[in-house]
């Protein structure tokens, strides 16, 4: 096979960056492509606090077949927390994060806690409303 060079620096960029993996379960690294992705879809969301420069301590992030759960802390210039913890489902859609909107679940199913603290009951409601998500990038749920 003789594949053209740039071609093949892509895919070694690709896969480094976590994008070779979308079928596997996993947690983009620190830095990589697709973890500030992810965050920055994440910060365009942020109103409160410091908006759009908020950082976040991401506290659970996985990712598989282009779904990806993760709960992140809103930290302030100064590395303190600056609102709750914000746990979110997020889904690749024509190659850009788009976050689901997981009360809107959490009030069809009457779970107040919704994902704030999920429950088996609610992670099977989310995945009726969202068949594609597996359910490996869950947090632990509670009974």
């Amino acid at each position: 096979m003789n594949t053209p060079r740039h071609l093949l620096a892509i895919a070694v960029l690709l896969v480094g960056s976590g994008y070779g993996r979308a079928d596997e379960l996993h947690t983009p690294p620190a830095g990589s492509a697709e973890r500030k992705e992810i965050m920055d879809t994440l910060r365009k969301e942020y109103t409160t606090g410091s908006g759009a420069a908020v950082k976040f301590e991401v506290k659970h992030l996985k990712v598989h077949h282009g779904w990806v759960w993760v709960n992140v802390v809103p930290l302030d210039k100064d590395g303190k927390p600056e609102g709750e913890e914000w746990p979110s489902l997020l889904h690749l859609q024509q190659g850009k994060w788009v976050i689901i909107d997981l009360m809107a679940i959490a009030v069809a199913i009457d779970d107040p806690v919704g994902p704030m603290d999920p429950s088996a009951k609610f992670l099977g409601a989310v995945q009726k409303k969202h068949p594609g998500v597996p359910a490996d990038i869950f947090p632990k749920a509670r009974k």
